[in-house]
């Protein structure tokens, strides 16, 4: 049985500290899923990688990150959120310096898994910090606003950043960026972030070995499938491999004292179609920056930092978008926000899935601005069904199931919608321009379809539940919470 000290809500004069503790963090982590993309190819001239080694920049994080996620997350609540946020941020700016300073390209993608390593780690302890230390009701419902808007619009941030440093530096500081960054906010975080949540019991060793091996088996065979194919030997056995060691993960979960990731968080079915939401809208969305990116500088002739500054318009409309849901959960139900958004996402997506060479940004422009408003609108009350109703014990494990869900949604997204792509450009030698448009317009048509699927799992599998933002209905109640808070926070 373990004992676990809930960690007091923040007190409003600090809670925009912690809040923006909790936001650099998360923004650093996201921001190198994606940072690094435009600058492969200096990368590749520099440290000499071939054209295959080259994605293992990109996917030695992924997998590394997407691996571990479960273990980090259960080490914040048996070791603490702060220590395990604390560590797991110091190993990643770590990484990022030796990733800056590597002469190999060996060293850079064993760099670049050690960041995964600290992200798995950090990720998690960030979200479940976040809802413990705002507890339900609209402030929550604000953080999440906030931190979703971090989430998704970093992916876009990190484009033209990459943009920025590569064409005005050097591809090198992609990776020394975090360096400061993260040495500051460990500074500050040791500061600021409480140090009472804290789940005493042992780690499940048998849980952390085979979800480990279970995640990582898994993310590597969708990351092959996208460019071995789904039938090569490699693909199949480590999909293979994986779904029986995540099933043999199961039931080692149900017979142990302190499991890794304890069932009982399956058992209420809105935060379980959150997840699966969640991992079909971004395996949807995950395409467009993907081939976007490519139609913007391969056909319309954008340099890498005019392609990473085409995703802006998204990335406002995401953060508008997220806020305005994290208003509106307090009086709509969150199933008509999450339908609503998915609508809006879907539309963008079957809209930009007709480009043709003739297309100009203005084609580009509109679907961009419909997805934005879709994906803030959605992911609010998504992450907030994922945490809402989660004992203070869980939620280091709640929170990595959410980041869990992304990961895998990202590699699965990547692997169908390449799939789906060859199935059109195909062929020996490089694809011809109208044949590699037609393949990004079938690969956003199949990932509207994906939306479409997410859309219709909402609107029919969601219970009819009171408002997301929580127990609190009305705001005299959630101010009289709040100075509560703060008087427990002054007196203590």
């Amino acid at each position: 049985m373990s004992i676990h000290t809930p960690a007091r809500p923040a007190a409003p004069a600090r809670s925009g500290l912690l809040l923006a503790v909790i936001l650099v963090a998360q923004l650093m982590l996201v921001l190198d899923a994606t940072i690094v993309n435009v600058a492969l190819p200096a990368i590749q001239a520099a440290l000499g990688f071939s054209t295959a080694g080259l994605s293992w920049v990109i996917s030695g994080y992924a997998l590394a990150f997407g691996g571990l996620l479960l273990l980090g997350a259960r080490a914040g609540d048996l070791l603490g959120r702060r220590r395990t946020f604390l560590g797991g941020i110091a190993l990643f700016t770590a990484a990022s310096a030796a990733g800056g300073f590597a002469t190999s390209a060996a060293t850079l993608l064993a760099a670049r898994a050690a960041q995964g390593v600290g992200a798995a780690f950090a990720a998690p302890a960030a979200l479940a910090l976040l809802s413990t230390l705002f507890p339900e009701g609209i402030e929550r419902m604000r953080a999440i606003g906030y931190y979703t808007a971090v989430s998704i619009g970093g992916s876009a941030v990190g484009l033209v950043a990459g943009g920025l440093l590569t064409e005005w530096a050097s591809w090198r500081w992609v990776m020394f960026v975090n360096v400061p960054i993260g040495l500051a906010l460990i500074v500050v975080a040791a500061l600021v972030l409480p140090t009472s949540s804290r789940t005493r019991g042992h780690l499940d060793l048998a849980g952390a070995i085979t979800s480990t091996l279970g995640m990582g088996a898994v993310v590597y065979g969708l990351i092959e499938a996208g460019t071995s194919g789904w039938t090569a030997r490699i693909t199949v056995i480590a999909l293979v491999s994986g779904a029986a060691l995540l099933v043999a993960f199961v039931l080692v979960e149900r017979r142990a004292a302190s499991p890794i990731t304890p069932l009982r968080l399956f058992r209420d079915r809105n935060r379980v179609i959150s997840y699966v939401a969640r991992l079909l809208m971004v395996a949807a969305m995950f395409g467009l920056f993907f081939f976007l990116t490519q139609f913007l500088q391969e056909e319309l002739g954008f340099g890498p930092l005019s392609a990473g500054l085409a995703f802006l318009p998204l990335t406002a409309c995401l953060f508008l978008s997220s806020q305005a849901s994290a208003r509106l959960s307090a009086r709509v139900a969150p199933r008509a926000l999450l339908v609503t958004g998915f609508a809006l996402s879907t539309a963008g997506l079957l809209w930009i899935s007709h480009l043709s060479l003739g297309s100009g940004y203005l084609s580009v422009l509109g679907p961009l601005v419909l997805v934005g408003l879709g994906n803030g609108l959605a992911f609010v009350p998504l992450t907030a069904l994922a945490l809402s109703g989660v004992d203070p014990a869980d939620a280091g494990a709640a929170s990595g199931l959410v980041n869990v869900t992304q990961q895998i949604g990202a590699a699965l997204g990547l692997a169908v919608l390449v799939t789906v792509f060859d199935s059109v450009a195909s062929g020996p030698g490089a694809p011809s321009a109208e044949v590699f448009v037609a393949g990004i317009d079938r690969a956003f048509a199949v990932a509207a379809v994906l939306l479409l699927a997410t859309m219709a799992i909402a609107a029919i599998g969601l219970r009819p539940a009171r408002r997301v933002a929580g127990a609190a209905a009305d705001d005299l109640d959630l101010e009289l919470e709040l100075e509560l808070a703060a008087a427990v926070e002054t007196g203590a």
